[in-house]
């Protein structure tokens, strides 16, 4: 039986993807967006409501990586392009009932990873426009570690554990 695409399996098959043609971006696309959903489902269960504010601002601005990814996608194909059926349905991000400052460390080393992708595709970019919106969703998955480091000594504080 083969395994349902999810968030995190859909994430990890652009993993070895060093060139993103139209397919990778409008599979990144669709990632980003589900990135929306991912952190309102962190943020619904974190217990913490300033946390949970972190967690849905960097949901939102999943989506502004979207739209630059659409962007991208025009320039690609050299006309307008407004997402098919398919690209608008968003993977299932399956969570935990609750969510406990354990998880977040690697909720940050994913954004880091992420970072790291978004530049080696913007290194392998002919367009200079598509490389810089590239380059400037990457800067912003560290600033959402970054976020996720704040959630984390937020619970951490009202926990009275040490970060």
């Amino acid at each position: 039986m083969a395994e349902e695409i999810n968030f995190y399996n859909a994430g990890a098959a652009l993993n070895d993807v060093d060139t993103l043609n139209v397919d990778a971006l409008r599979l990144l696309y669709r990632l980003e967006c589900s990135g929306e959903d991912f952190y309102n489902g962190v943020a619904d269960r974190i217990g913490d409501e300033r946390a949970a504010e972190l967690l849905r601002q960097n949901g939102r601005e999943e989506m502004s990586h979207a739209n630059r990814l659409r962007r991208a996608i025009v320039i690609k194909l050299g006309h307008d392009y407004e997402p098919a059926d398919e690209d608008l349905v968003r993977f299932p991000a399956p969570l935990p009932d609750e969510i406990t400052v354990d998880l977040l460390p690697l909720i940050v080393q994913g954004e880091l990873d992420g970072d790291a992708g978004y530049q080696r595709w913007a290194d392998h970019e002919p367009d200079p426009e598509v490389e810089r919106l590239l380059r400037l969703n990457g800067r912003e998955e560290t600033v959402h570690a970054e976020r996720v480091d704040q959630v984390i000594a937020i619970l951490n504080g009202a926990t009275g554990e040490s970060p």
